[in-house]
């Protein structure tokens, strides 16, 4: 019942976006250049790319993304 009622708020929120645009918020930072973003409404997730784009988050650059936070601390000493 409950997977039902979150589709049908995920397809409202799919419409609502395509008509007055996403709303965008920093869900992750990577590095000081580099984040991830989620849309509040559709829960659609992107991400910067190596030219500085914003690009959709696909299974790739999610590892790309954890391999420069792994190497962002490193360098920066956090771990």
């Amino acid at each position: 019942m409950t997977t039902s009622i979150t589709k049908q708020l995920n397809v409202k929120g799919k419409i609502w976006c395509s008509f007055f645009g996403h709303h965008f918020e920093t869900s992750r930072n990577i590095t000081n250049h580099f984040k991830e973003y989620k849309c509040t409404v559709c829960e659609l997730e992107q991400t910067n790319d190596e030219k500085g784009k914003i690009v959709s988050l696909t299974p790739k650059n999610r590892i790309i993304n954890d391999t420069l936070v792994y190497f962002y601390q490193k360098r920066h000493h956090i771990i």
